[in-house]
């Protein structure tokens, strides 16, 4: 049968037309083509969640929402009609989890349960909750953040009373220059470190060294022989103070002989008598004259 024109036309529309809608639920992430696994999660809000949204387990994608449905004989319940792939089990006790991005988007989450002997069958219905994540954080962090609205204003007021004091300003001036006077007992430190330490190593260096030999010289020293020499040394000494304590010798006779003592004290005493009375007199003893001696 010869087709016509227009039968031809209209075939190839139909064509377009599959090919447009299977590329449409592709890039939706729907495989027309591919066996899958639907079911049922009930939610009381869902948030914005919309149809083609991913469906992860573990952190995987297992899957998407295939339709949204409102239940209105129970007004307060949404059901979401997912799409999964056939292997993936979902065990009984088993939740799904609807997380708000950050950048306002809503994803859905499967809690696998550890049950390994029941499993949900296709077409059941799965509980689901909202987890608000960050935001519902941030929520209920309000309330506290209203109560400490007051202490922060009260704070900031302080804070700007503590900077407006001048005090501040020259406790700074203060730091500043005691940074600088650091800075500068830092630099001579450094000059003290860098110049006078080494000299002063070398010195105590070459003190040891000299030392070093001193105690070399000292262990080399006969230190018996030196004590037999201080010995006889001490022997002589002896010798002589018995015999300088002994009469018999003219020093012995000059230490010992009492009379010899009293009679160079008298000696003493007669001499000072005489030269007072010569002080006193000097013409008794001494007679001077121009025209020659005068008979007394």
């Amino acid at each position: 049968m010869k087709l016509t024109k227009e039968v031809k036309i209209g075939m190839a529309g139909i064509v377009a037309l599959c090919v447009l809608i299977y590329g449409i639920n592709y890039l939706k992430g729907i495989h027309l083509f591919k066996p899958t696994s639907y079911f049922y999660v009930q939610f009381q809000d869902i948030n914005g969640l919309t149809k083609s949204s991913p469906v992860f387990a573990d952190g995987f994608r297992v899957g998407i929402v295939r339709a949204l449905h409102y239940d209105y004989t129970r007004p307060g319940n949404v059901l979401a009609e997912i799409e999964v792939e056939p292997d993936l089990r979902i065990p009984k006790g088993s939740t799904a989890e609807l997380v708000a991005e950050m950048l306002g988007g809503v994803k859905m989450t499967l809690l696998l349960a550890n049950n390994p002997r029941e499993r949900y069958q296709v077409g059941d219905t799965i509980p689901g909750r909202l987890n608000s994540g960050m935001m519902d954080q941030a929520a209920k962090m309000l309330p506290q953040l209203e109560k400490m609205m007051p202490k922060l204003d009260s704070i900031l007021t302080s804070l700007n009373t503590l900077l407006a004091d001048p005090a501040l300003t020259a406790t700074l001036h203060n730091v500043e220059d005691l940074t600088a006077s650091m800075a500068g007992t830092s630099r001579q430190l450094q000059s003290l470190m860098k110049n006078d330490i080494p000299q002063l190593t070398a010195k105590l260096n070459h003190i040891g060294e000299n030392v070093e030999a001193m105690t070399d010289n000292l262990k080399q020293i006969d230190y018996a022989a030196a004590m037999q020499k201080v010995d006889a040394t001490l022997a002589n000494v002896r010798s002589l103070t018995d015999k300088l304590n002994q009469p018999d010798n003219t020093v012995g006779l000059l230490l010992n002989d009492p009379a010899l003592y009293q009679n160079l004290n008298a000696t003493t005493a007669n001499a000072a008598a005489l030269l007072e009375d010569l002080k006193a007199h000097p013409k008794r003893y001494v007679h001077f004259s121009l025209f020659g001696k005068k008979d007394k």
